[in-house]
């Protein structure tokens, strides 16, 4: 069975420059703004929710890089006042999907932020699925999760994403047919940084097989179960 080839490693690590902005313009200045060294006002912590693909994860890594960001499948002991202790000026604390922490991680997420708290310079940036309060986590953490800024993101609709990609085409001379992009979201994938990979590789395809991207080649490709449909 032929399979679209998708490069893995041709894919941008997250960056607040490759973020794809759509209704979520405040939050992405106010991730700006905390790069280049400012104290939020009136908060030292950001919670950031929303449905999934909205963003929440690519600008948690975009900030603090993926190594070093705090969630249910980092180790327990990365939780830790010590390596805060040990930054020197500005620092981002990254917490992603806190409505999946267990007990432990919880206990030490609470006493991870109470200590950011005292700290002028630091910031604590988490998400989670939901807002603080109807997350399933101890009172103690909801509370806090809730005590500073919070900003629902919004995921891009239909008529964002077919612009995105209409304008990527656009940009690399690529001509597609007018219903290649409708198909495409409707088809494939929701997640607009997937179809922004998809359409790396039907371009390469295109190119290589010399042929256009047009309605039948994607059908073919289909037909084929080259196109995966990741939701």
């Amino acid at each position: 069975m032929y399979q679209l080839p998708l490069d893995l490693h041709r894919i941008e690590a997250p960056s607040l420059e490759n973020f794809v902005v759509g209704r979520n313009g405040e939050v992405l200045a106010q991730m700006r703004l905390l790069r280049e060294g400012a104290t939020p006002a009136g908060a030292a912590l950001i919670y950031l929710w929303g449905e999934p693909g909205c963003g929440k994860s690519h600008l948690l890594q975009a900030l603090a890089g993926a190594a070093a960001l705090l969630g249910p499948d980092a180790p327990a002991a990365a939780f830790s006042i010590d390596a805060l202790e040990a930054s020197t000026g500005t620092a981002i604390v990254a917490i992603d999907d806190c409505d999946r922490l267990d007990p432990e991680r919880q206990e030490r997420a609470f006493q991870l932020i109470n200590h950011a708290r005292s700290r002028p310079k630091t910031t604590v940036v988490a998400a989670g699925a939901q807002p603080p309060l109807a997350l399933a986590l101890r009172d103690d953490l909801r509370t806090r999760l809730g005590s500073g800024l919070v900003y629902r993101l919004q995921l891009l609709g239909d008529d964002e994403k077919a612009a995105v990609l209409n304008r990527v085409a656009a940009e690399r001379g690529v001509a597609i047919s007018s219903d290649v992009v409708p198909w495409l979201i409707a088809h494939t994938s929701r997640d607009i940084r997937a179809l922004l990979r998809l359409f790396d590789a039907l371009d390469r395809h295109a190119f290589e097989s010399r042929r256009a991207i047009t309605l039948p080649l994607l059908r073919e490709l289909e037909a084929a179960g080259a196109l995966i449909k990741s939701g």
